[in-house]
């Protein structure tokens, strides 16, 4: 009968170019903290300052990463890119989780070859390096803080230099207690923790993040309920082939057939403006295409299980 579509523009995104400075500032605290503490590590033979170093090269790796995918978000759609390019940012979030987890293995096999060949280890060292790096991840920690706003992947980056943070500190303890009671197992020790603590957190946004690229139903929402609330606005008989997914970390898109019982345009153009409209305030969703189908000329079989 007719179709209805309405467009959302509120993206949420915090770009400004304050925000590109603070990522610089925090790429090359990062990349200068990596080669002081690789080579506080060697000079040591601490490997949990390597471990940590090499967290630390990931974050600037995956700083460098979000940099680039938030000026690449900037685009306006295009011919070719018409929904635009937000979703740069999410193909970076993949990247960085990937990148991640192949540094914990790596971690990981070290870890387990230290235990089969020890080595001393000069514990004030690394106790130095530990503790300016637990400096750099609070700076970094503090400027993706004040990018985090109506962002998720400022959110996600806060919450890992938050959890860098937390690994310098552990690093910081084993270096105390190699100094004290020469216990140079804890260096090992420290080493798991903070790989398995990178790989946790890692695994806990993989999901999302995968969901959010195979177009998969938006956390939190619920298809069945969008059906039946859609359901019980005056004039709609049946909602079925609906679709709903992310086109970003922001926008949530939604198609359907309305098979109605009304018989004027004009009443179909009311109750458009009432399914849009719950769908805004109840669901959150601003970009939907909707589909109007007269209740005799609907071509959806109920036996064929429409939804």
């Amino acid at each position: 009968m007719s179709s209805g579509h309405h467009h959302g523009h509120h993206h949420g995104h915090n770009h400004a170019p304050g925000g590109d400075r603070g990522l610089i500032a925090a790429i090359g605290l990062n990349l200068f903290l990596t080669i002081a503490q690789f080579t506080g590590g060697i000079v040591s033979g601490s490997l949990s300052l390597i471990a940590d170093a090499l967290h630390n090269f990931s974050d600037a790796v995956s700083l460098c990463i979000a940099f680039f995918a938030r000026k690449i978000a900037k685009k306006q759609p295009d011919e070719f890119k018409t929904f635009g390019y937000q979703r740069a940012e999410i193909i970076a979030a993949l990247i960085n989780l990937t990148l991640l987890i192949v540094v914990c293995v790596y971690l990981v096999y070290e870890a387990i070859w230290r235990i089969v060949e020890p080595e001393v280890i000069t514990g004030w060292i690394i106790v130095v390096l530990a503790s300016v790096g637990l400096i750099v991840d609070l700076i970094t920690a503090f400027i993706t803080y004040r990018m985090s706003e109506n962002n998720v992947n400022m959110k996600t980056a806060f919450l890992h230099n938050l959890s860098d943070a937390l690994a310098s500190i552990g690093v910081i303890l084993a270096g105390i207690f190699i100094i004290l009671y020469q216990w140079y197992w804890v260096d090992t020790l420290a080493t798991l923790l903070v790989a398995g603590f990178i790989v946790w957190q890692a695994f806990k946004l993989l999901p999302k993040t995968i969901n959010l690229l195979m177009e998969g139903t938006p956390d939190g929402l619920s298809l069945k309920d969008i059906k039946h609330s859609l359901e019980e606005i005056e004039g709609v008989a049946r909602i079925h082939h609906i679709h709903i997914w992310n086109l970003d970390e922001q926008r949530i898109a939604f198609e359907a057939h309305v098979v109605v019982n009304a018989n004027e345009l004009k009443q179909v153009e009311v109750i458009k403006d009432r399914l849009k409209e719950l769908l805004n305030r109840t669901f959150g969703i601003l970009h939907s295409t909707l589909e109007f189908e007269h209740y005799i000329d609907a071509s959806c079989d109920e036996s064929l299980k429409c939804i």
